[in-house]
């Protein structure tokens, strides 16, 4: 059985597909953190993060990656970068797709916060 958070993770990568990005990596984890996708932007490397709200009274999806959650994708990133050296001399942005409940299913459009936030 699939997970909800694996359900928009999957629709995130095909939303950006569809827009002709090239996925790299999903789920990257290491000791400090995880990074839901890392993809290309033309030349630009760009890690997503992936957010869900099925309740509409809390904050939305995006606004839930507060200053804590974005110094752990910064120092998540970090690995990534040590780790595939191929990547450090590609620019870098950090956006989040966030997916919030919705008056119809059919409106599955996520909302894109490109560049959220810097390093």
């Amino acid at each position: 059985m699939q997970t909800q958070g694996r359900h928009y993770e999957d629709t995130a990568a095909h939303w950006l597909q569809a827009r002709g990005w090239r996925i790299l990596q999903r789920n990257f984890r290491c000791k400090v953190g995880e990074i839901d996708i890392i993809a290309l932007d033309g030349v630009q490397l760009v890690f997503v993060e992936v957010r869900s709200r099925s309740n509409p009274r809390f904050a939305s999806a995006a606004a839930s990656v507060d200053r804590r959650k974005q110094q752990k994708l910064l120092r998540t990133a970090n690995v990534f970068l040590q780790r595939n050296a191929c990547w450090q001399g590609n620019s870098c942005r950090f956006d989040v797709l966030g997916f919030d409940p919705r008056q119809s299913a059919a409106d599955s459009a996520p909302q894109w916060i490109r560049a959220a936030f810097c390093a």
